[in-house]
């Protein structure tokens, strides 16, 4: 058994991350930390988990995590989580942080589009970007993984085997994503109240998104060339699920049976990737770890559509994939 401690512990990625952890045979929840400086119990924070885990949501500070856990999730806001990652780690715990403290290997970019400076900027060229269907093979053994953000693994799975192939240009890449407004987390804004942001839809963070560098970085990573992706997130009256819809130029002349071709090629040993004929819906994966993604072409551009849960594929169920490999456990377990 892998004793777990999960940061951050009362917003609605680790209430899907606890959920998900209860059903694994091989990790046992012992700590739960908030950082306030009430003590509640997991079930007054999170009802639909009352009676399946009897345990505090508690202020602990990093020794008494690191005694309790081996492994420690964090769903702790940016910066916050660093502080203490870097704490933990140097006690010998594992890691697998959700913020976006470790995705950006360059601290002069995280500076730029968090506005902070790093809290630990030497590690992170180091830290593995946990995407598993990308860079499995870098994350057994890791003392820290980057859990990816939920708008990036609905962008990135769809367009990485393309431009890897050289079935679409870098430059001029546009992604046009839709979210559910739990994607903006638990915390009261002005925004999301139900008045403001039902039976409407907005586009926000227009040219300034914080997952617009996350993108860039993975996808130049495929393109051997630097990318420059137009990204453009939109709010969804609906609580749960992205579609991202993106659009490439193709290298050459080509049909959408060429490009799926592709991305079945790509992820066809993948359990939680399913490339499907047929235009997806949030509806189709909203509660599971899978991304389904299809292509078509349209006037020399390829237009890919993929669908994915933002609080499991875009979150928790990612970092249960990443925690499976890091121990060596089957990928799919409580997945």
């Amino acid at each position: 058994m892998v004793r777990i401690a999960v940061l951050g512990a009362t917003g609605y990625a680790a209430r899907e991350l606890i959920r998900l952890l209860l059903a694994h045979p091989q990790a046992q929840i012992t700590a739960l930390t908030t950082r306030s400086n009430d003590q509640p119990a997991l079930g007054d924070v999170h009802p639909t988990l009352r009676g399946r885990l009897d345990l505090k949501v508690e202020n602990l500070d990093a020794t008494a995590i690191s005694q309790r856990a081996d492994c420690v999730f964090s769903a702790l806001p940016h910066a916050a989580s660093a502080e203490i990652i870097v704490e933990l780690l140097a006690a010998g715990a594992r890691v697998v942080d959700l913020s976006a403290d470790y995705r950006l290997n360059d601290p002069a970019a995280y500076k730029k589009w968090y506005d902070h400076d790093h809290p630990d900027p030497s590690r992170l060229a180091e830290t593995v970007y946990g995407l598993p269907e990308l860079y499995r093979e870098r994350i057994p053994g890791s003392q820290l993984v980057a859990n990816p953000g939920c708008y990036p693994t609905s962008a990135i799975l769809p367009l990485a085997p393309l431009l890897r192939e050289r079935a679409i240009l870098p430059a001029g890449i546009i992604i046009d994503s839709k979210s559910g407004v739990s994607g903006a987390g638990r915390t009261a804004k002005a925004h999301l109240h139900f008045p403001e942001c039902n039976e409407a839809v907005s586009a926000y963070g227009v040219g300034s998104h914080r997952h617009t560098p996350e993108i860039d970085q993975v996808l130049s990573d495929f393109a051997d060339v630097q990318t420059a992706v137009t990204f453009t997130p939109h709010l969804i009256p609906m609580d749960r699920g992205i579609l991202s819809t993106s659009y490439a130029t193709l290298s050459q002349d080509c049909d959408a049976a060429a490009l799926l071709a592709i991305l079945r090629r790509q992820y066809a040993n993948e359990p939680f990737v399913r490339i499907v004929d047929g235009l997806p819906s949030t509806k189709d994966v909203v509660g599971t770890n899978y991304c389904d993604i299809t292509v078509r072409v349209v006037h020399g551009r390829a237009v890919a559509v993929s669908v994915l849960d933002n609080l499991i594929k875009g979150a928790a169920g990612a970092a249960v994939q990443n925690f499976n490999l890091m121990y060596g456990f089957d990928e799919t377990t409580a997945l």
